[in-house]
C-alpha cells in the first residue's frame, strides 16, 4: 500500500478500495464463479458442478456479478432459452489476483500431497 494513509479515522469506517471490492468479488462462490469462468466454462449447470455451489446461491452470484459488470449473460441457444456467462474487460483484470490468490492457497492452506519416502 503504497500511499500514505491517515493513522487516525475520526470515529468513521476508511474509505477503502479493498472493502469495496471485496463487497463485489468476495464470497466464496463470487469467486469460485470467476475461476469457473477464466477456464473457460461458461454454462449455468457446469459452473454449478464444478463450484458444488446451491443453485438458487449461483443465481444469485451470478446476477450480482453482471449487474457489477464483472460478468455479462450471452444466449447461446433460442428454443429452448439457454445462456452462458463471460468475464467483461473488468472480470478480466480480476486474473492476477485470483492467481495470487491461488498461489498463496498453494503455499500456505492446501495440504500437498504426501511424497513417498524413497528406499
Amino acid at each position: 500500500m503504497g500511499q500514505k494513509y491517515e493513522s487516525t479515522n475520526l470515529g468513521a469506517p476508511r474509505v477503502c478500495s479493498i472493502a469495496d471490492a471485496l463487497d463485489i468479488v468476495g464470497e466464496r462462490w463470487s469467486l469460485l464463479v470467476l475461476r469457473e469462468l477464466g477456464f473457460g466454462v461458461h454454462r449455468f449447470k457446469d459452473i454449478q458442478v464444478n463450484t458444488g455451489a446451491p443453485r438458487e446461491t449461483l443465481a444469485v452470484r451470478l446476477r450480482k456479478l453482471e449487474e457489477a459488470g464483472v460478468i455479462e449473460r450471452r444466449r447461446y441457444c433460442e428454443h429452448p432459452p439457454r445462456d452462458e456467462y463471460v468475464l467483461t474487460e473488468a472480470g478480466q483484470a480480476l486474473a492476477p489476483a485470483l492467481r495470487a490468490l491461488r498461489q498463496w492457497g498453494e503455499r500456505y492452506v492446501t495440504p500437498t500431497l504426501q511424497q513417498p519416502a524413497e528406499a
